[in-house]
């Protein structure tokens, strides 16, 4: 049986950009570069915008599927916000330029907007003010939230600016320093150094 090499690097672009269909299309042109089992796939994130959480969710589950011999790279090479973040967080290693941000705002969802057991049944809402309201939307944004809160904790960071010295402290930007401190602190247990 013939197995395919694996394919240097591959480089795809991510404009931030308010509409769905460029998210539609770019899905495939992902798809398609991962279809080519690159050993590196780089992502820029560049723009104003942000990538809608229902695009984000898609997005993470190809990339989680990828082979573990592909490395992703995510370079934000403008601020991000929203699912833009939930993106650039998947990157195995992850560049931002310094002066740019992050952001995402919180979301809160009524309780009684999730469907019951009786979902199929038609059924009234609870109530008919005009606060009852919810989008659906924000379902899909509490789920980038829960993601987004497995590196960031979103309850004190939600609706503020995040910037590259706080991402820093998180070990999630340059993060050799901590890389290497970690690997001579657990990856050799040959060795262990006595007190003397």
């Amino acid at each position: 049986m013939k197995t395919r090499a694996w394919h240097g690097h591959r480089r795809l672009q991510l404009k931030m950009m308010y509409g769905h269909a460029y998210y539609i299309e770019w899905i495939s042109e992902l798809e398609a570069a991962l279809a080519k089992r690159p050993g590196i796939l780089q992502i820029e994130l560049i723009g104003q915008g942000e990538v809608p959480a229902d695009s984000a969710l898609l997005i993470r589950a190809i990339l989680m599927a990828r082979s573990p011999k592909t490395k992703l790279v995510t370079n934000a090479r403008s601020s991000l916000q929203g699912g833009s973040v939930l993106v650039w967080l998947l990157g195995d290693e992850r560049i931002i330029r310094n002066d740019a941000r992050l952001y995402f705002r919180s979301v809160d969802l009524p309780e009684e907007a999730e469907a019951d057991g009786n979902a199929w049944k038609p059924s009234e809402p609870k109530y008919r003010d005009s606060f009852s309201e919810f989008d659906p939307d924000d379902y899909d944004y509490a789920q980038v939230l829960q993601v987004i809160n497995e590196f960031l904790p979103v309850k004190e960071l939600a609706g503020r600016i995040i910037r590259v010295s706080l991402l820093k402290q998180f070990g999630l930007v340059e993060n050799e320093n901590v890389d290497s401190f970690l690997a001579n602190a657990f990856g050799n247990t040959s060795r262990v150094l006595v007190p003397q």
